[in-house]
C-alpha cells in the first residue's frame, strides 16, 4: 500500500490506460478522482475500484478547458484536503497521415491539445502541491530520438511534451514536486478489438522492441504506482522508458 492515504488525481481515466492507473493506484492505497469527458465511462473504472474496497470519485471534465481544470482541482483539495499526485492521460486527437498531405489544422491539433492540456492540469495541481512542499506530476507518451513517417504532428506533440515536462520540473523542483513522463512504445491491449488491423500493428509493436513483447496496462500501473510513490522520491525531470527496448533513450 505504498499509496496509502495519498490523493491522485487521473485526467483521462475513462480510457483504457487511464483506467488501469485509476485501478492500481486504488488498490495501493490512493483515493482517486478520475476526470474525463464520458461519465459513463468513468463509472464503469470507479465500479471497478469500489468493487475491490477502494476509494474513488468522477467528475464530467474537458481537460482542455481552462476554468474547468482549475476549479476541478479546487473541488478536489476541498474534498479531500489535498492533491498528491496529478497524472494526464487524455487523447491529443491526432490525426495520422504525412505531413506533404495533412491539413494545418489537423498537424496542429495534437501539438496545441498537448502542450494546453498537460500545462492546465499541471498548474492547476501545483498550486496547491507547492502550499504544502509535495506532490507527484505525471504525463505519459514521451518521445525518442527516432520517429517513423505518416505520424502527422503526433510525434512533435510528444516531442513537446519532453520540453514542457523539463520546464515544470524546472520550475517545481524547489517546492519539492516531482515531474515524471512514462513511455511504451505501444500497449496492444489499448487498441479497440474492431480495429482490423489490431493483430498486425499488436505484432508490429512486439517486434519492434529488444524482449519482443509489450507493456500491458498492468505493467503501465505498476509502474506509474512505483515512480508516484516515495520509494522514487529521487526520480524527477526524467522519462520512465516501459518499452521493452522499442524507444532508445538519448
Amino acid at each position: 500500500m505504498v499509496l496509502q492515504d495519498k490523493v491522485a488525481v487521473i485526467y483521462g481515466a475513462g480510457g483504457s490506460i487511464g483506467g488501469a492507473v485509476a485501478r492500481a493506484f486504488a488498490d495501493a492505497g490512493a483515493r482517486v478522482f478520475l476526470a474525463g469527458r464520458t461519465i459513463s465511462a468513468l463509472e464503469k473504472v470507479a465500479e471497478a475500484i469500489r468493487a475491490n474496497g477502494g476509494t474513488v470519485a468522477t467528475t464530467v471534465v474537458d481537460a482542455l478547458d481552462e476554468h474547468a481544470v482549475d476549479a476541478f482541482a479546487d473541488a478536489v483539495v476541498e474534498q479531500a484536503g489535498a492533491i498528491d499526485i496529478s497524472f494526464n492521460l487524455i487523447a491529443f486527437g491526432d490525426v495520422q497521415q504525412p505531413l506533404m498531405d495533412i491539413a494545418v489544422g489537423d498537424f496542429l491539433q495534437p501539438i496545441t491539445h498537448a502542450m494546453r492540456t498537460q500545462f492546465l492540469t499541471t498548474r492547476a495541481a501545483a498550486r496547491h502541491m507547492i502550499m504544502r512542499g509535495s506532490g507527484v506530476i505525471l504525463a505519459f507518451g514521451g518521445s525518442g530520438p527516432h520517429t517513423q513517417a505518416g505520424l502527422g504532428g503526433l510525434k512533435i506533440a510528444l516531442d513537446a511534451l519532453e520540453g514542457l515536462r523539463r520546464q515544470w520540473a524546472c520550475e517545481l523542483g524547489p517546492h519539492g514536486i516531482r515531474v515524471v513522463t512514462l513511455k511504451t512504445g505501444g500497449i496492444p491491449e489499448s487498441i479497440d478489438a474492431s480495429m482490423p488491423l489490431r493483430a498486425e500493428i499488436t505484432k508490429d509493436i512486439e517486434q519492434a522492441s529488444l524482449l519482443k513483447r509489450a507493456a500491458t496496462l498492468a505493467d503501465v500501473g505498476n509502474v506509474a504506482v512505483f515512480v508516484a510513490s516515495d520509494q522514487a522520491r529521487t526520480m524527477t525531470a526524467s522519462t520512465v522508458n516501459i518499452s521493452c527496448g522499442a524507444l532508445m533513450d538519448y
